[in-house]
């Protein structure tokens, strides 16, 4: 019997074998196994054959993983930037909830934005066996990304797991990983046209960093806005803000300080709006009155503030249903053949932040 490697004694799965490296590497399974521990000595010339054929051959050495297989514990990992985003909360409980409702465990690991600890948890997933290693987190789609994220997809293909891109673009056509994606772009648009429609024609655009895929979505939105409405683009109403409400909050104090040339503000997430209003209401403006001011997400504070806050609903806990359900069932685990790129709509969520500017004295 061979492997998709080509080599003898593998799995039907394609995940390599103590064997497989043994004969790439012209040696004994017993010293492929002396090298792996590392607690026996072996030639410098052979413990690099071996540890070449190794990469070579992506392979798995997890005592522990294959133990929990044995006993049919099946796992779903999800690898995000920081737990107490309220999206990244959402999606992780539509992920936790399909997880439980297929009987798989959830596990979760947390990057910090690290690109390199993201790839770390991604690999100890991979060797824990994990059914899906699902990715969600704005990221810089260039060609350093796209490949990493194909060898990424293609490991745990091999490993007989499956990447899923929650909130982010397809790495390649050929690639084999699942992409979740929510309307950014057009949700963008939409919440951009409602401060237009509403006679709005100095908008300032707050927040996020236009390198990244989230941000520039949603910029593109807005310019398509402007676009439509015949309002012409001005960068000097872009202002590069962190997803954080306290960030968000000294840097609209800060911008206050030196012009108030807006009278509407798109906030690119509601906690970013949120650090906006109270550096409004501490300049004395009032929502709506003086400024309006719009969100994205539809996640608390959406709701919570004073006034309650027109924003974008984005369907978080869907995205994480959606990422299990179909990494799952293209493995077989379930009716059908789920489509491979999955497009989620957003919609505008009316509520009272928005009125018409104040008239010129």
């Amino acid at each position: 019997m061979t492997t998709q490697t080509g080599q003898p004694g593998g799995a039907a799965t394609g995940r390599a074998t103590l064997k497989d490296v043994a004969h790439r590497a012209g040696v004994s399974v017993p010293t492929v196994s002396r090298v792996i521990a590392g607690n026996y000595p072996v030639a410098s010339a052979t413990r690099r054959r071996v540890e070449k054929a190794l990469r070579e051959l992506d392979y798995v050495a997890n005592t522990h993983a294959r133990a929990l297989r044995g006993h049919g514990a099946q796992t779903v990992a999800f690898v995000l930037k920081d737990v107490r985003g309220p999206s990244f909360a959402e999606v992780a409980h539509g992920i936790e909830e399909e997880a439980s409702r297929r009987g798989r465990l959830c596990l979760v690991c947390v990057s910090g934005g690290d690109p390199a600890r993201e790839l770390e948890a991604v690999h100890l997933m991979r060797q824990q066996g994990a059914e899906a290693v699902i990715l969600i987190g704005s990221v810089r789609d260039d060609e350093p990304y796209r490949r990493q994220m194909s060898a990424i997809a293609r490991s745990l293909h091999q490993s007989g797991s499956r990447l899923v891109l929650c909130g982010r673009p397809a790495p390649g056509d050929s690639v084999p990983a699942t992409v979740v994606e929510y309307d950014n772009e057009g949700g963008a648009h939409a919440i951009t046209s409602r401060l237009l429609a509403a006679g709005h024609r100095r908008v300032l655009f707050f927040g996020g960093d236009a390198e990244l895929t989230t941000s520039a979505e949603r910029l593109a939105g807005y310019r398509r806005a402007l676009s439509d409405f015949g309002v012409p683009f001005d960068a000097a109403l872009v202002e590069k803000v962190p997803f954080d409400r306290g960030e968000a909050y000294l840097s609209m104090r800060a911008r206050l300080h030196r012009d108030r040339d807006f009278t509407g503000v798109f906030a690119l997430t509601d906690a970013v709006a949120a650090g906006a209003l109270r550096a409004l209401a501490e300049a004395g403006l009032s929502v709506p009155r003086d400024v309006s001011l719009v969100g994205f997400d539809d996640v608390p504070p959406a709701t919570d503030l004073r006034p309650q806050l027109t924003t974008v609903h984005v369907p978080y806990e869907e995205m994480g249903r959606t990422a299990v359900r179909l990494a799952l069932d293209r493995r077989g685990d379930g009716p059908g053949v789920p489509e491979q790129h999955v497009l989620l709509g957003t919609h505008v969520v009316v509520r009272e932040s928005v009125a018409p500017p104040p008239k010129a004295d």
